[in-house]
């Protein structure tokens, strides 16, 4: 295992563009081969050599900048899947939207109807939860 230590050294190494970019490959390989277009097949090594090439750079501020990046780009998507699986494992509250301004209100479950005031837009409204 040294030798691969002595091969990365002053290296940039793996990070999550690089690990996006090799699922990318595998997905459009397993596509390309279904399709049936032997030439189509080898675009699928595009994404391959670039997380290859990242991952051997030896310009380690280039490509930390890209990788921030893209996990600038792909944040939204990770909160969106993050509050949906935090709102499922949350047995005691809850989750609806305001009719009217469209705001995400957290109510106790097992209240029987109540009467909801949203806290921004004051607009009272009658749900079961």
């Amino acid at each position: 295992m040294n030798w691969i230590r002595r091969i990365m050294a002053g290296r940039y190494g793996p990070d999550h563009l690089s690990i996006f970019l090799m699922f990318l490959s595998i997905i459009l390989s397993v596509i390309f081969r279904i399709i049936g277009i032997p030439w189509l097949f080898f675009i699928s090594y595009i994404p391959l050599v670039w997380c290859i090439f990242r991952m051997f750079s030896r310009k380690l501020e280039v490509r930390s900048m890209e990788n921030y990046r893209f996990m600038m780009i792909l944040s939204p998507i990770y909160k969106f899947f993050k509050r949906i699986r935090d709102r499922s494992r949350d047995k005691t509250h809850k989750y609806l939207k305001c009719p009217k301004c469209k705001a995400s209100l957290r109510l106790p479950k097992g209240k029987g109807k109540i009467c909801i005031t949203c806290p921004k837009c004051k607009y009272e409204f009658i749900r079961k939860t």
